[in-house]
């Protein structure tokens, strides 16, 4: 085996290991950021320090999503350059489904043209969905119809948008006064 091949398997290794720490990450700030969000608004305000945790929290979400974007990219180069995108698996079809959603989820809620009531579930949800192909993959599950993925991603989006607002609402309700 030649020094650029068994280098170039070493990168592409590298680079799995660098997506799952970006996917763990992912999964575990937007945990961390809805948790941190329910938190803030418990007592009715976001106070300064808790926009400030809020804030540090953000930004690990989007080294993570950048993280997984460079990686996905690199798959998607690798993968066209060896065999064509036909030969692209159902894995990276959908995380590549996945991304596009996070990242136009992200960038609606940014200019707040996604409701409140969808956003942060989506955006869990979809973090969630990442995390479950990258366990599953683990497992050597790889190949998946677009049928199962797509009802699969969409009861997780359907999930999390529920506990969402379930707690939101559940949140609202126990600040009510009693009569």
């Amino acid at each position: 085996m030649s020094w650029y091949h068994t280098h170039m398997i070493a990168f592409t290794l590298l680079i799995g290991v660098l997506q799952s720490i970006f996917i763990s990450l992912g999964v575990g700030s937007s945990t961390l950021a809805i948790i941190n969000f329910f938190a803030a608004i418990a007592d009715g305000t976001i106070d300064e320090t808790e926009r400030r945790m809020m804030g540090i929290v953000y930004v690990v979400l989007r080294v993570a999503m950048v993280g997984i974007l460079l990686t996905v990219l690199y798959s998607l180069t690798e993968l066209y350059l060896a065999s064509g995108l036909t030969a692209m698996t159902s894995l990276l079809w959908a995380q590549c489904a996945v991304l596009v959603v996070l990242y136009g989820n992200a960038i609606l809620m940014t200019k707040r043209l996604m409701p409140s009531t969808f956003g942060p579930g989506i955006q869990a949800g979809s973090w969630y969905t990442l995390g479950i192909m990258a366990a599953l993959a683990l497992q050597g599950v790889t190949q998946y119809s677009i049928l199962q993925f797509s009802l699969g991603y969409i009861a997780m989006l359907v999930l999390a948008v529920s506990m969402v607002n379930g707690t939101m609402a559940y949140l609202k309700f126990r600040k009510q006064p009693v009569a």
